[in-house]
C-alpha cells in the first residue's frame, strides 16, 4: 500500500491560527494505514511548535504573498521564493491594527484600524494624530478632518487652491512605506501609438512585467514625441526587444536614444523616491515634499508627458496576473490609482497650511506610556501624538487589509467581502467566491471573517478543522487508491 500525505497550510499563527491548528492535531488521523497529516503554518514571528502524535508540524518563518491553484492543489507563494502544496488552505491571519486597537483602548488612546465606521468625530481638533499611509485610504480621510471641520479652500495668486483653517483640524502627521503620497491621475489623453507587448520570462515575471511597462512607455515617447529622442522607433524598438530588462546593454541604449534625464523611465526611483535621502530635520522634509508635489502636479497637467498615461494603460493591462504580487502593486498603487488633480492639488494646500506634515518612508510606530511615537530613517528624532489612524487598505482587498495574498483573491473575483469582511459559509469557513459559489479546499477564520470573543473562536476554529480533514480524508482516500 502507497504512503498518502495530506498537506493543510494555517496562514496566520495568532489567536485564529493556533486554535485551529489545534483542533485540526487534535482530530487528525492516528498514525496507521499509510496515512499521515501534514501542517505547514506559516507566519513571520510563528514560535516553535510541537509535533503531535499523529501529525507533522512545520513552522515556516515567512509571509505568504499569493494562492493560486493548479489541478485541484493549493499552492501558497512565500515572500521568500517557496511555493507550498497543499490540500486544503486556512487563512487565519490578522487584520493590520486589529491587536493594537484593543491595546490603545486600554491605555487611554485613540486607534482607528482602516477601511469604513472610522470614528473621525472622536478624533481631537489641534493635536498631532499620526497616519500610517499615504494611499487613496488616507486621500480619502482628509475632506471629514478638514473642509468637514469648518475649513474651506480659496484661490491664490496663480489659481491654486489655499486652504483657510476653521479651528478644528486635527494636524496630520504622515509616514507610509514609500513616504510619498500616489501620483495624480493624469488630466490628458495619449497623443500617439498606444500597443502593449509581452515578453517571455525565464523565473522573473517580475523583470519581463516591468520591460512590458518601459516598452508602453517609450512607444508614446518616440512616437508622440519624436523630437525629445535622437533616433525613431523603428530603430529603437528591436533593439529594445533584444535587451535584458534592466541590464546594460538596457540603459546604455536608453541613455543613447533619449537625452533628457527627465524623459527616461526609471521604476526603481518612482517606486521609492526616498531611498537613500536623509533630511536635517522634518522642515527639510516639507520643502521636499512640497517641490515633490508641485513637480506632480505639473507632470500630469502637462500632455508633453502622456507617456506617463501609457505607463500607466500597461499596469492596468499587467494587474490581472500580477495581482497579489507586493512590487507590481506598490507599483500599481503609486501611479495608476492616485487622487485626482483637484484633490492632489488639495493636499499641497493643506500641506502649505501644516495641516498635513510628511515624516517620510519606512515608519516605524511604538506604542509607549505616553501615547503612539513614530521614527524612521529620513529624519531625525520622534513625532508623538495619542492618536494612531491607519490609512493602509488596498482597494482590492477587504477594508482595513494591507494582505497581497487576500488582494490577489479579490482582483481574480475567487473572494468577496461583505461589510469590510473576507466573506466565508459558516459553520465551516470556506470561502465564497466572486460569483457566489463555496471554494470547496479553502477556509478562512479570525479577524478576517468576524468579531466575536474566545468562546466564538473556538466554536469557529472546531468547525473549520473538521471541514477541513473532510477534504483532506478526501484526498488522501484518492491519493491511496
Amino acid at each position: 500500500m502507497s504512503h498518502a500525505v495530506g498537506r493543510i497550510v494555517v496562514i496566520g499563527a495568532g489567536p485564529a491560527g493556533t486554535c485551529v491548528v489545534d483542533r485540526i492535531c487534535a482530530g487528525a488521523p492516528q498514525p496507521g494505514g499509510g496515512r499521515t497529516v501534514e501542517v505547514h503554518v506559516v507566519d513571520p514571528a510563528a514560535p516553535e511548535c510541537e509535533t503531535p502524535y499523529g501529525v507533522q508540524v512545520h513552522v515556516h518563518r515567512d509571509r505568504a504573498i499569493g494562492l493560486t491553484e493548479s489541478a485541484g492543489r493549493q499552492l501558497v507563494r512565500l515572500l521568500g521564493g517557496r511555493t507550498l502544496e497543499a490540500d486544503a488552505v486556512v487563512l487565519a491571519q490578522d487584520r493590520p491594527g486589529s491587536g493594537e486597537h484593543d491595546v490603545a483602548a486600554r491605555d487611554g488612546l485613540l486607534h482607528l484600524p482602516g477601511g469604513p465606521g472610522h470614528d473621525l468625530e472622536n478624533v481631537p481638533a489641534g493635536e498631532p494624530v499620526l497616519v500610517r499611509g499615504a494611499g487613496r485610504a488616507f486621500t480619502d480621510l482628509l475632506a471629514p478632518l478638514t473642509v468637514g471641520r469648518g475649513g474651506r479652500f480659496t484661490r491664490g495668486r496663480q489659481g491654486e487652491p489655499v486652504y483657510l483653517p476653521g479651528g478644528f483640524e486635527p494636524l496630520l502627521y504622515v509616514g507610509s512605506r514609500r513616504g510619498v503620497p500616489h501620483h495624480a491621475r493624469p488630466g490628458y489623453e495619449l497623443a500617439g501609438e498606444a500597443r502593449a507587448r509581452r515578453f517571455p520570462y525565464e523565473g522573473d515575471e517580475r523583470q519581463a512585467t516591468a520591460k512590458e511597462l518601459a516598452y508602453a512607455y517609450y512607444r508614446e515617447l518616440f512616437t508622440a514625441h519624436p523630437s525629445r529622442t535622437r533616433t525613431t522607433w523603428a530603430a529603437f524598438e528591436p533593439a529594445f526587444v533584444r535587451a535584458e530588462p534592466g541590464g546594460r546593454e538596457m540603459r546604455a541604449l536608453v541613455t543613447r536614444s533619449v537625452p533628457r534625464f527627465a524623459d527616461r523611465l526609471h521604476l526603481d526611483r518612482l517606486a521609492r523616491p526616498l531611498r537613500g535621502m536623509r533630511f536635517g530635520d522634518l522642515a527639510g522634509l516639507q520643502r521636499w515634499m512640497h517641490g515633490f508635489l508641485a513637480a506632480d502636479l505639473e507632470r500630469r497637467a502637462d500632455p508633453a508627458f502622456s507617456p506617463d498615461l501609457a505607463l500607466i494603460r500597461a499596469l492596468r493591462e499587467a494587474r490581472p496576473r500580477m495581482a497579489g504580487d507586493p512590487w507590481f502593486e506598490g507599483l500599481f498603487g503609486l501611479l495608476a490609482d492616485g487622487p485626482s488633480l483637484a484633490r492632489q492639488a488639495e493636499l499641497h494646500a493643506l500641506a502649505r497650511a501644516g495641516i498635513v506634515t510628511f515624516i517620510g518612508a519606512e515608519p516605524r510606530i511604538e506604542q509607549d506610556e505616553d501615547g503612539w511615537r513614530a521614527s524612521g530613517p529620513t529624519v531625525p528624532g520622534l513625532t508623538r501624538a495619542r492618536t494612531l489612524i491607519e490609512a493602509r487598505r488596498l482597494p482590492s482587498g477587504p477594508d482595513g487589509c494591507a494582505d497581497p495574498l487576500l488582494a490577489g483573491l479579490y482582483a481574480r473575483g475567487e473572494a468577496r467581502h461583505a461589510a469590510g469582511l473576507l466573506d466565508v459559509r459558516l459553520p465551516d469557513g470556506r470561502l465564497i467566491t466572486g460569483d457566489g459559489s463555496v471554494h470547496d479546499r479553502r477556509f478562512a477564520l479570525g479577524s478576517l471573517t468576524a468579531a466575536g470573543g474566545f468562546a466564538t473562536l473556538l466554536r469557529r476554529a472546531d468547525a473549520v478543522a473538521r471541514a477541513v480533514l473532510s477534504q483532506v480524508s478526501e484526498a488522501l482516500v484518492h491519493a491511496a487508491a
